[in-house]
């Protein structure tokens, strides 16, 4: 019995120059057929001077999503919520991809760099700095938009730094421009409520008692500053920065000595099995 043909894939308008792939469902089983429908498709969009081809799929389509990247559309983020086959369906999250006319053809070395840049992973990179007085005490930031107080610092602009990116968030926090010391730490977090993994990169900012005093805080971010100790910290901070604190140990009176130490959720990887983040992830405190 002969097999039906595939469906070739369509393109409607959807703005000035735009236009979206329709009938996706129906492509061959076999990748490279379809690849070769979805490219033709793309091709001849472009050569009737449309300047973007565009695609939403739902997210665990993976082999959709495989033939849409082979044919040069790269992944552009995921629209929470604004899939639905028909009303009675739940809503789902649609992964949205696109091609440009001017983008490199797939296949080609430029195209295959872009690929890799448009799907790797991306972490989030947190900066903070140790601020000491000398007498074993760090500054820590009473924030406005959250109840736990915090080390100095925070997340990294795309291409940025992070030693760049510490030294603006203490003139934009503190009103202060302070020499960026040693690395003190590196600590990895684990999922954290609403937020996803990240690293966080800890600095020496050195020892300055009368910060306080010379500092001009942030209004819309800062209500106030603190010089506490390791112990007092307790309760005021989350309970992973209380154990990124309570790792660094002598650091925080002396400074960093030449040794960077590497945390996962705070604590010390160890010799004698794995660490706590790997016994407890997701985080829930």
């Amino acid at each position: 019995m002969p097999q039906p043909t595939p469906a070739r894939p369509t393109t409607s308008v959807v703005g000035p120059g735009v236009v979206a792939l329709q009938g996706l469902e129906g492509l061959p089983d076999v990748e490279a057929e379809a690849v070769a429908l979805v490219t033709q498709a793309v091709e001849a969009a472009f050569a009737d001077g449309q300047h973007r081809v565009e695609a939403a799929i739902p997210t665990d389509a993976t082999p959709l999503r495989r033939v849409l990247q082979r044919s040069g559309l790269r992944p552009e983020g995921v629209a929470r919520g604004a899939g639905q086959s028909d009303p009675a369906t739940p809503h789902t999250d649609l992964l949205r991809l696109a091609r440009l006319g001017d983008d490199p053809p797939p296949g080609t070395r430029p195209a295959f760099r872009a690929m890799l840049d448009a799907t790797l992973p991306l972490k989030r990179l947190i900066v903070q700095g140790l601020i000491r007085d000398g007498q074993g005490r760090i500054l820590l930031c009473e924030l406005t938009y959250k109840k736990d107080w915090d080390l100095v610092g925070g997340v990294a602009e795309p291409a940025e730094s992070p030693v760049t990116s510490l030294e603006r968030e203490v003139r934009e926090e503190l009103g202060l421009d302070l020499s960026v010391g040693e690395l003190v730490a590196v600590d990895w977090l684990p999922p954290y409520r609403q937020w996803r993994d990240a690293l966080l990169l800890v600095f020496d900012l050195g020892v300055h008692p009368d910060l306080a005093e010379r500092a001009t805080l942030q209004p819309t971010e800062l209500a106030a500053t603190h010089w506490c100790t390791v112990q007092e910290a307790r309760g005021r901070v989350a309970p992973y920065v209380h154990r990124l604190l309570e790792s660094l140990g002598d650091t925080l009176r002396d400074g960093a000595g030449g040794r960077t130490l590497f945390l996962e959720d705070g604590e010390p990887r160890t010799d004698h099995g794995p660490s706590r983040a790997e016994h407890d992830r997701p985080r829930t405190d």
